[in-house]
């Protein structure tokens, strides 16, 4: 499936700022089961971009902003192509527990395992366990007990935004019965690990087709959801928010232990001035295929239109010299 997605993230001011640094999780994926084609990111106003890879692999884009403004814009442009996941058996064998209290597990995936976070337990979240009976799945094997697990969580749920903030504790969610994607994930993942299953937190987007419905998800936002660490299989990912496996219409961005490492956008600016944050998401099919050589298959840094033709302006000086 070939999709095109823009993330469009302004923050308003009350009045101009003096200074703006900002860390971005946007560039989906280049691995598992999709492919990236391109990303471009642009700044408004311009900045000059740097990036790395975070201590789990994802792509991490920095700048800063240095002189006074009243508006701050981002935004990615991605094509992915995705496919379809691999099939998976109905079920695993009971020994699949015992796999996962091996020593290689416990140390490879020691941070998908630690309680802390936003996936910190609670005592809401053990009356919840007790409520619905959940502990009753590990009578299943590992991978059967997260399906259910997931269908549990979907089922005791409703799917409202607003109820809750990015920053807000799994006890709010628990409280209200109603959340968003990233509530129905912390609360699976604070599971998962309480039974010694790895689970970790992965932020993106998910394609919606609003003609057919059936998904709980805003299509108009980002999207998250669970991997869960199975030895037999690797890294599983279910959705609780609308109760599937991700599949072809999910695209990863980036994993982390939770939300908190990996939010699309994170910073700080000087000034004493209120800010307001607005984001549109729009995931849609490619209408035709988006090639590159290969050498240009990368993430690069886009500045204002000016920069833009300099650096046009560079490249075809440099391919000159080069056929000279």
């Amino acid at each position: 499936m070939l999709l095109e997605i823009r993330h469009l993230t302004e923050y308003h001011y009350a009045e101009p700022v003096r200074e703006s640094v900002m860390e971005l999780w946007m560039q989906p994926q280049k691995a598992g089961s999709q492919r990236l084609i391109t990303f471009e990111l642009d700044l408004a106003p311009a900045a000059q971009l740097f990036s790395y890879a975070d201590a789990y692999g994802n792509a991490v884009y920095h700048f800063d902003v240095p002189q006074p403004h009243e508006r701050l814009t981002v935004q990615a442009r991605s094509a992915v192509e995705t496919f379809p996941h691999p099939p998976l058996p109905e079920a695993l064998d009971r020994g699949e527990w015992d796999r996962l209290r091996s020593e290689f597990v416990q140390g490879d995936c020691f941070d998908f395992l630690r309680q802390q976070g936003f996936a910190a337990p609670t005592e809401a979240l053990r009356g919840f366990m007790r409520r619905h009976d959940v502990d009753a799945l590990r009578r299943l094997d590992p991978l059967s007990a997260a399906h259910a697990l997931a269908r549990r969580i979907y089922d005791a749920f409703e799917y409202q935004p607003g109820v809750t903030e990015a920053d807000s504790p799994i006890d709010q969610a628990l409280a209200a019965g109603r959340g968003v994607c990233q509530d129905f994930a912390h609360i699976m993942i604070a599971i998962c690990r309480l039974w010694g299953v790895p689970a970790r937190y992965v932020s993106g987007y998910l394609f919606t087709d609003r003609s057919e419905g059936g998904d709980r998800s805003d299509p108009d936002a980002t999207h998250a959801w669970v991997e869960v660490f199975l030895p037999s299989l690797r890294w599983v990912g279910f959705d609780p928010t609308n109760n599937v496996l991700a599949g072809e219409r999910h695209v990863a961005v980036a994993v982390g232990r939770d939300y908190g490492d990996v939010p699309p956008s994170r910073g700080v600016y000087k000034g004493e001035a209120e800010s307001q944050l607005l984001v549109e998401v729009s995931v849609r099919r490619a209408r035709t295929a988006v090639a590159e050589p290969e050498f240009l298959r990368v993430a690069r840094p886009t500045f204002a239109a000016e920069g833009r033709r300099r650096a046009a302006a560079l490249f075809r000086d440099q391919q000159q010299q080069q056929q000279q």
